[in-house]
């Protein structure tokens, strides 16, 4: 494990580097969580306080929206995905195979430290958003929420990776995955609760959510921390959750151990 925590005590060093980058795009960020936000003001305006939306008061829809915002900031794969694409495409990976490192670790804990920064660098910008916005965050007060609502964000943070690393082993039998990455995200963005809550979508497709990946990406971490989730539910949607990461993790190792019987490598 040494040489995997030197990997992350680098990655951390090498993701300071581009610190401006990180508040920049959080900086971004609020723009569309901003129109979300006002829209959905627009939405509830005129009517009677106290009104709800599939289950959602005013606060709890705003709150929604703040939450996942933090999760996707802890948890979303960035550019994971095109670097590793790109150093099975440039030949990046050849030092690596002739060393005692697993690469599947190896692009983990640069993950890890990516996120870590990432999560450093927004907190000052989202605290500073929420005081602005004026908006009652919803805190939990219950000890064992806050510790499935964790457990659930690492499993969540898991599952991105495998899956963009999965993604990204195409790149050894084509040599452009971008379009297959913005199909998947595409999906994602929809079915994993960025756009809107998943309770205001019909019935049948709240049934089938839950069996699919997208609805642990981000929807099931909100809901766990915002009380949505609770009881048989949350322990069905655990149970599910970590099988969907156990699914993605050895799809991800199939693909890299397929993709390296065909990857030749050349030069000295």
């Amino acid at each position: 494990m040494r040489k995997y925590l030197q990997v992350l005590a680098l990655g951390l060093q090498n993701q300071l580097a581009y610190r401006f980058n990180f508040l920049a795009r959080v900086l971004f960020s609020l723009i569309p969580l901003t129109a979300l936000l006002m829209l959905w003001r627009t939405i509830y305006a005129g009517q009677p306080e106290g009104t709800t939306i599939s289950g959602y008061t005013l606060p709890e829809m705003l709150a929604y929206y703040l939450v996942a915002a933090w999760v996707n900031a802890l948890t979303a794969v960035t550019e994971d995905d095109w670097q590793i694409a790109a150093d099975i495409r440039e030949g990046n990976i050849n030092h690596l195979l002739a060393k005692p490192i697993d690469y599947l670790a190896y692009r983990l804990c640069l993950f890890a430290s990516g996120r870590l920064i990432y999560a450093a660098v927004a907190v000052v910008p989202l605290l500073l958003f929420l005081g602005w916005s004026r908006i009652p965050l919803h805190v939990p007060t219950d000890p064992a929420t806050w510790a499935w609502f964790l457990v659930s964000l690492v499993l969540t943070a898991l599952l991105q990776f495998f899956i963009s690393f999965a993604l990204a082993m195409l790149a050894f039998w084509v040599l452009e995955v971008s379009t297959f990455i913005f199909i998947v995200y595409a999906f994602e963005y929809i079915a994993s609760g960025h756009l809107f809550p998943l309770d205001i979508l019909p019935e049948p497709l709240q049934r089938l959510l839950p069996w699919t990946p997208f609805f642990y990406e981000l929807y099931f971490p909100v809901s766990i921390w915002l009380g949505k989730t609770a009881g048989a539910d949350l322990w069905r949607g655990l149970a599910l959750q970590i099988g969907w990461v156990l699914v993605a993790w050895c799809l991800a190792r199939w693909a890299w151990h397929r993709g390296l019987r065909r990857y030749a490598a050349f030069g000295g």
